[in-house]
């Protein structure tokens, strides 16, 4: 976000304003000019993000994809439970490929949050799904269930992985989403690196309200 750019949430009035004179359009996630006064208090993209789903009337419906590998380390559980618990928090619905590892820790996460997590598995039966999965759905076409991942989420975040997170990486940037990384994910020219859960949540806020 520009140095010059301050977010102002108008609560009384259910407005959201930038310091370039500007209003956030929910329905259309577009900033618009106006000729209204910006009032309220100066709060964070989070902030935003939360009065965007929670209060505006309006909230995106589009998930957020939580990819990574199935074999995470202790630093990459921990991040991906993070990741979840912060987007369920957020009342941001998660989208994951439904199987072990990271996939399993953000549908953790988000559980115990009480968000809603999807899980499109490459399976054919929905039993193959984690048991934190809110909606497992078996598209039984195997890897090529990454590409609906990456084609379905507003944009996605990578924690650790390999070959098949870095298939979902490209195909995100080819569907031109954000994707940010956590943990050691693949590093791929146009994908941006996050130090923690809390930046990449910053990074998937900006990218929800148009920053």
């Amino acid at each position: 976000m520009a140095s010059d750019l301050q977010l102002r949430l108008d609560t009384k009035n259910g407005r959201l304003h930038d310091g370039r004179g500007r209003i956030f359009d929910p329905a259309a996630r577009r900033w618009k000019m106006t000729a209204v006064a910006p009032g309220g208090e100066t709060v964070s993209p989070t902030r935003a993000l939360l009065w965007l789903q929670r209060d505006s009337g309006m909230p995106l419906r589009a998930p957020v994809a939580v990819i990574g590998t199935r074999t995470p380390t202790t630093l990459q559980i921990d991040a991906a439970f993070a990741m979840g618990r912060l987007l369920a928090e957020h009342r941001v619905t998660v989208l994951c490929g439904g199987r072990s590892g990271v996939m399993e820790e953000v549908c953790r996460g988000v559980a115990e949050a009480g968000g809603l997590s999807i899980g499109l598995l490459p399976d054919d039966e929905p039993e193959a799904a984690n048991p934190y999965v809110t909606v497992p759905l078996a598209t039984g076409i195997g890897v090529a269930r990454n590409a609906l991942i990456a084609r379905a989420a507003n944009c996605l975040v990578a924690i650790g992985g390999g070959h098949g997170t870095l298939s979902e990486i490209a195909f995100g940037l080819q569907f031109k989403r954000p994707v940010f990384l956590l943990e050691g994910a693949p590093a791929v020219d146009g994908a941006h690196a996050c130090p923690d859960p809390n930046a990449a949540l910053d990074r998937v806020a900006r990218a929800i309200l148009a920053l």
